[in-house]
């Protein structure tokens, strides 16, 4: 009775470790795996010295593609600001023209003008400075603005 009690009580101590053991054996084995699945899609050999193999594609560093902007005209410009405006909720999209001062034709104060100057900057993805959202006060200033800030000319 001694015996098995010794061996219950040394199986209960080394249950944890090799329980460990065990869980990081697999995830080892698991990234081998991927790792060769890796290197047989990008055919690189496995006898390749430690330093080749850090060169490799699956060791490379992160490459990022960016796409280009769309391309811009006054005209595409000129629909995208009346878009924002229109959809802006205390503007009446039938009153609203290029020509509309946001404070004295549509009745906007000075925070609805930065919450559409900020939409603005949502919808082009740049910011534009305190000093110059100050001087946008018509929808036409605005896409004059976009035009001149990416080099627009029609």
């Amino acid at each position: 009775v001694y015996n098995m009690a010794t061996l219950v009580k040394n199986v209960r101590l080394i249950y944890p470790v090799a329980s460990f053991a065990v869980r990081t054996a697999g995830l080892r084995l698991g990234t081998i795996a991927f790792a060769r699945q890796i290197n047989s899609h990008y055919h690189i050999s496995s006898r390749q010295s430690p330093n080749e193999s850090l060169q490799s594609p699956f060791f490379s560093q992160p490459v990022r593609w960016y796409a280009g902007k769309p391309p811009l005209t006054l005209e595409i410009i000129q629909k995208r600001v009346e878009l924002v405006l229109k959809l802006y909720d205390k503007i009446n999209p039938e009153k609203m023209t290029l020509d509309s001062h946001f404070m004295k034709d549509l009745g906007l104060d000075s925070l609805d003008q930065v919450e559409i100057i900020m939409a603005i900057e949502d919808e082009f993805g740049f910011e534009i400075p305190d000093a110059d959202s100050d001087r946008l006060m018509r929808p036409r200033d605005i896409v004059q603005y976009i035009a001149d800030k990416e080099d627009i000319f029609d």
